[in-house]
């Protein structure tokens, strides 16, 4: 995520032509006391602006060739899927009016009729295949690929009816393709992004200055560095959005993105930190929203190293963390307890599984067993996340009451990925997110044996038999055969121990008074659509 700094300065009402001017550049941006007041005089109206303060920029709007955080918020408002997730976690019509399971491996969807993308090109099963096809072309080299890649051929029936063709029965096929990684592209810009390849452009550089999708807003100006700003998209299919424009702008300073919100510059900060969480509470134009995550934030172990190798090793040093003291003492009560890898909201979770519990002295006597009674020196790698320093600075105090002498190396965010990637750390603080709310995407990425490395297995957890049991568990089509499954690999993680599972976060944004109709999915996208400024 990129992650540049900029000041942003306030320009004056103008009554004397009872017009709101508004410019997002590196001199001046909107007025969020004008944009909305609804006061400015003018006959017409104020104009909806909601202005984000996000913490970094958006790296594409190519939601095929981009998977950070800042870049999805921007391109869930720009494109659509072809299924949703709902409030309450049930799959739900998006591009497709429905869809059926034809045999074992084969999904077919009926999909709406009389929709255009922003660039008056017709949404129908053609377009449908070339995006597919474009996500699973190795050319492309898109990161979403592994979402998509059991699908065998994708075969257009008619206009508007689409058959896909799985590899294996798949079972989470829907939820994977209401991942926001499944939004559907013009097949014209994919075409001119193709274009640009042959001339030497990097794979989605067209398509990521000119997005063109089926959704609510439209990009409007992108300065890089500063601020994209997106319209109301005026020929959306459905119901319009509510505001005019939204503009993402980039404030990477926390206190700042605070200052910003308090003096009503920004309506919507994005993170806010727990150590921010008072402050915004106590302003009388603003408050804090928190809603449950699909997130896992985790201390990982590489299990190809010793000590690490042993499970003793693992599960005392898992003992000897207090997660109550991590959620309290550094995320301000925003998050629950982790008893294994996936959310209690993401569907497979099961509540009976036993965690293992903070026990010093067990965790010692664990140690002992295992041949380190006098403990050994480690290190613990994170990223410059502050909270993740913090719990850093804690599993380092924590661990020294058993003997463990820690040493934390703070990382470059891309050499931290590279290198875990390739298992040069001994423990490491990261995080992962079940976007598609089904236990297959926080198990099988993070835990099976093919994906060591990059793919998501950073612990390079190898075990022959949660192997068989994520394989069969994404292949069953049965759904209480699929829980049992999944029960079963819950209380293996939690046996294995192949991380200590420190808690689940809440998604924390501070949002002026003023804001009606904010929504965050349970991915944590910012579902703009009914979004209003009184």
């Amino acid at each position: 995520m990129l992650r540049k700094k900029r000041t942003y300065f306030t320009i004056v009402m103008m009554l004397v032509f009872g017009l709101i001017l508004s410019a997002c550049s590196s001199n001046n941006s909107s007025s969020s006391s004008d944009e909305k007041g609804g006061d400015a005089g003018s006959d017409s109206g104020s104009t909806q602006d909601l202005i984000i303060a996000q913490l970094s920029e958006a790296v594409s709007l190519d939601p095929h060739g981009s998977n950070d955080t800042s870049s999805s918020n921007v391109a869930y408002n720009i494109y659509e899927q072809l299924v949703y997730h709902d409030e309450n976690m049930e799959l739900a019509p998006g591009l497709a009016e429905s869809w059926d399971l034809i045999d074992d491996t084969t999904w077919e969807f009926k999909l709406r009729e009389g929709i255009k993308f922003h660039d008056g090109a017709d949404f129908n099963a053609e377009a449908v295949k070339k995006n597919f096809e474009r996500i699973l072309d190795p050319d492309v080299g898109s990161p979403r690929a592994f979402l998509y890649e059991m699908i065998d051929s994708i075969e257009v029936v008619d206009d508007y009816t689409v058959q896909f063709k799985l590899q294996y029965p798949f079972a989470p096929f829907p939820a994977h393709l209401a991942h926001n990684g499944g939004g559907i592209i013009s097949p014209n810009a994919i075409e001119k992004d193709y274009e640009g390849m042959k001339n030497g452009d990097e794979p989605g550089a067209y398509i990521s200055l000119n997005p063109s999708g089926t959704g609510w807003f439209k990009l409007d100006e992108w300065k890089s560095g500063e601020y994209i700003k997106l319209v109301r998209n005026e020929d959306y299919w459905g119901e319009k959005a509510k505001l005019d424009s939204v503009t993402f702008k980039v404030v990477s300073e926390s206190l700042t993105r605070v200052a910003e919100l308090e003096s009503g510059t920004s309506h919507v900060i994005d993170p806010l930190s727990p150590s921010d969480i008072s402050r915004v509470e106590s302003l009388a134009n603003a408050s804090v929203h928190k809603q449950p995550s699909l997130s896992l934030s985790y201390v990982g172990f590489n299990m190809e190293k010793e000590p690490f190798n042993d499970v003793r090793v693992r599960q005392a040093i898992s003992m000897a963390i207090d997660k109550t003291q991590i959620i309290d003492g550094i995320y301000e009560g925003t998050g629950v307890p982790a008893t294994g890898p996936i959310a209690p909201h993401v569907w497979g979770f099961d509540e009976s599984v036993e965690p293992l519990e903070y026990n010093v002295e067990e965790a010692k006597a664990l140690l002992a067993e295992a041949g380190y009674a006098d403990g050994f020196k480690t290190t613990l790698w994170t990223n410059d996340n502050p909270d993740r320093v913090k719990i850093a600075e804690y599993v380092q105090s924590a661990l020294s009451e058993i003997g463990i002498d820690v040493k934390i190396e703070i990382l470059e965010w891309g050499a931290y990925l590279e290198q875990t990637a390739a298992g040069q750390h001994d423990m490491f603080i990261l995080g992962w997110t079940t976007v598609t709310a089904d236990a297959d995407y926080g198990l099988y990425p993070v835990f099976h044996s093919e994906n060591v490395g990059d793919p998501g297995n950073r612990t390079f957890t190898k075990d022959a038999e949660l192997d068989k049991i994520l394989e069969q568990a994404r292949q069953e089509n049965d759904e209480a055969t699929r829980l049992d499954l999944y029960s079963q690999a819950q209380e293996k993680l939690v046996e294995i121990a192949p991380m200590i599972y420190l808690l689940h976060t809440d998604f924390i944004v501070g949002i002026d008074n003023k804001v009606k109709g904010f929504e965050i999915t349970p991915a944590g996208m910012f579902k703009l659509k009914d979004v209003t400024i009184e």
